[in-house]
């Protein structure tokens, strides 16, 4: 996979994680649009996405939450795709990233019933369950 970074919002790479957020978010999940597309914090987000074969099948973005912490957010995989380590991969290298740019701690907003995958990626849970869009919540964190 080969993983692409850009903070221009007029990017092929924005567009596409747009794209997939649509289809991950909107038409699996049910996320209201509204709630999907919030163009404040695109437009101070880091994007990354993970391409096969000219087409985008893991994204995420993160924003700085302070000077040593990311906020990871809009983490989708197409359906087809999921299970095959990809959105590892697309962590491996925001985790890299991260410490290029002296960033010591990562945190995100896991749904519930992906909580499996960013623990076995080294995140820990902290403080009550939440529900965002309808779906349940924890907030994760890791010290890179």
């Amino acid at each position: 996979m080969f993983i692409k970074i850009s903070k221009d919002l007029n990017s092929k790479l924005y567009q596409d994680c747009l794209n997939l957020r649509k289809e991950v978010f909107i038409k699996e999940q049910g996320v209201p649009p509204e709630l999907e597309v919030e163009s404040q914090t695109d437009e101070q987000a880091l994007y990354f996405g993970g391409y096969l074969d000219n087409q985008l099948v893991s994204c995420a973005r993160v924003k700085l939450e302070d000077d040593k912490t990311w906020h990871i957010q809009r983490v989708a995989t197409k359906k087809n795709f999921r299970g095959r380590g990809l959105a590892k991969e697309l962590f491996n290298k925001i985790d890299a990233e991260a410490k290029k740019r002296c960033i010591t701690t990562l945190t995100l907003d896991a749904q519930d019933q992906a909580q499996g995958f960013y623990l076995k990626l080294g995140y820990k849970v902290v403080g009550q369950g939440f529900m965002d869009a309808g779906i349940p919540h924890h907030r994760m964190y890791k010290e890179i």
